[in-house]
């Protein structure tokens, strides 16, 4: 998630692609197969149609650790609670970058050196393994466009002498942070560095299972980054745009010389993260080493409504959303291939509203339009196959008065550590967001 405004194929066989319908995407379908795989526009998994209503919870392997900052027992409570909820699929982070970025989460899944942090590596291993029991399947994302698991900046700054600059400084106005960002697509020592990570992390052997992550059946697919975008501005953007596919194309490519059964995703948002440009989503999305599309949906950080006046504004918001959906339910049939909307959010009622006690009225009529847009698409055979809210923040509460996240909290929630606490998430108190969350899990369970 992302605040912006308050918060080996080379270029030219990729740039084809924008006017392509179809791109065939051999050995990715299957029958019976544990593993989730995709059939035209639709995902499959033990040979019937595989759709879901899902979570983000980034910070499974944090939980998962086993040292001071872990809590497998809280873990285990979280993942039943959303089993409960008819939650099947959950986002989690696969990477972290020990950064010098303002924000950014310690500790991490690795520093500079090739050294990866052992005790995260065994939280994701104990994450994937409590969820295998769950019968619930993870997409895991490499490393992070924004700040606050270091990132794409991060991997920059061990490369240049050190230098980067932080999300949201005032000396660094948007959308300076995303234009710089965009160097790493086209940076070979720092795609080097990731590569490493990305190649350790699709080969590991779970320590908890005994089973090699590229035969494992939990993992539904690697995702490249979280919210991977060309640029900020759209001259950088276009200017960046052979680099960025190329960093699609080669590293899904990559990725699927470790792993053979697991799909391949961008976590892209979609048009926001596309400079709102079509042809750029179709060109990134049509890649045959891409599996899927992914959307991501965020209308008060992207302004399409107003958290201080919801009562004036929130129709308003629903009918870009409603635009924004159709808009990538288009573009996926046009490739045709499965979409998720795979992270939504909205705040409480009103602004600055950050503590359980806040209604969600707003918030849950929120959820029910995602809802039944995924219901809707799903009884018209379409390519929209599930979702991820974000995000669950569970038992979790906001340790200080001010709602900020400090360095060495470990009452990790949904809400990254950029973000107030409980700007977005979901409490294990939010029984009226939940029952939302349960009646459309039912509802796609039955269709």
């Amino acid at each position: 998630m992302a605040r912006i405004d308050r918060r080996t194929a080379l270029f030219g066989g990729v740039a084809a692609l924008a006017g392509c319908t179809t791109v065939a995407r051999p050995g990715r379908t299957a029958g019976a197969s544990r593993f989730v795989t995709v059939d035209g526009h639709r995902f499959r998994r033990g040979g019937k149609a595989y759709r879901y209503a899902g979570a983000n919870i980034w910070y499974g392997a944090w939980l998962g650790a086993p040292t001071g900052y872990g809590d497998r027992a809280r873990l285990a409570r979280e993942l039943d609670r959303l089993q409960a909820l008819g939650i099947r699929n959950l986002r989690i982070l696969g990477s972290a970058e020990l950064s010098p970025l303002r924000n950014s989460i310690t500790p991490g899944f690795r520093d500079r050196s090739a050294i990866y942090n052992a005790d995260l590596l065994h939280g994701l291993d104990w994450t994937l393994a409590e969820m295998a029991q769950r019968d619930m399947t993870a997409v895991i994302y490499l490393t992070n466009f924004w700040e606050w698991s270091g990132g794409m900046m991060t991997y920059l700054s061990w490369v240049n002498g050190g230098r980067y600059i932080d999300m949201n400084d005032p000396a660094h106005p948007w959308p300076a942070f995303a234009d710089w960002n965009a160097a790493f697509y086209g940076n070979a020592p720092a795609q080097a560095l990731y590569r490493d990570y990305v190649r350790a992390l699709v080969s590991r052997t779970n320590s908890v299972t005994g089973i090699a992550y590229a035969d494992d059946p939990t993992i539904m697919a690697w995702q490249l980054a979280n919210e991977p975008r060309p640029a900020g501005s759209a001259a950088v953007a276009v200017a960046h745009l052979p680099d960025f596919y190329r960093w699609v194309d080669e590293t899904a490519r990559f990725i699927k010389t470790l792993d053979r059964h697991h799909l391949v995703s961008t976590g892209s948002e979609g048009l926001k993260g596309a400079i709102e440009r079509e042809d750029i989503v179709l060109a990134t999305h049509g890649l045959a080493s891409v599996d899927y599309l992914t959307a991501h949906i965020w209308p008060n950080n992207w302004s399409w409504m107003d958290a201080g006046d919801l009562a004036g504004t929130y129709d308003a918001g629903a009918a870009r959303v409603a635009d924004y959906v159709d808009a990538h339910i288009r573009m996926a049939t046009t490739l045709g291939k499965p979409l998720v909307i795979e992270e939504f959010g909205y705040p409480r009622d009103g602004a600055a509203a950050y503590d359980p006690a806040i209604g969600t009225t707003y918030k849950d009529r929120f959820y029910r339009q995602i809802y039944a847009a995924v219901e809707a698409d799903a009884r018209r055979g379409g390519p929209l196959a599930g979702s991820n809210f974000w995000a669950w923040n569970g038992e979790a509460r906001a340790q200080h008065p001010d709602h900020r996240f400090q360095r060495g909290d470990t009452a990790y929630m949904g809400d990254p550590p950029h973000e107030p606490q409980g700007w977005y998430g979901v409490f294990d108190s939010d029984l009226a967001t939940q029952a939302v969350i349960r009646a459309h899990a039912a509802t796609l369970a039955a269709l």
